[in-house]
């Protein structure tokens, strides 16, 4: 189970994506990018594969927290079709 909170979705388009009304599209979108990524190692075979006992291993902080913590970057709106060269320094400030 996946906990995604629509108010914090709503509040990253409006601020970073600079949206000036987001739609459930635009929230849909982020999960869709987030999901993806974060699920491509059960997905596709490779080296770096996991299961769900070690992803969670992995993204779960502390041990006394029962929920994954997400991380996604470089944030794109869904109609963003300009790419760019992002640096170290934007990427890191985009993720926290």
């Amino acid at each position: 189970v996946f906990a995604i909170d629509n108010e914090v979705l709503y509040d990253i388009c409006f601020r970073t994506l600079k949206l000036t009304c987001p739609t459930y599209g635009d929230l849909n979108h982020l999960v869709s990018l987030v999901m993806s990524g974060q699920t491509c190692s059960l997905r596709f075979p490779g080296q770096l594969n996991a299961d769900l006992r070690k992803l969670a291993t992995n993204l779960v902080p502390f041990v006394r927290l029962k929920t994954m913590m997400t991380g996604f970057a470089p944030l794109t709106s869904r109609g963003s079709q300009v790419y760019r060269a992002l640096t170290v320094p934007e990427l890191t400030s985009q993720m926290f």
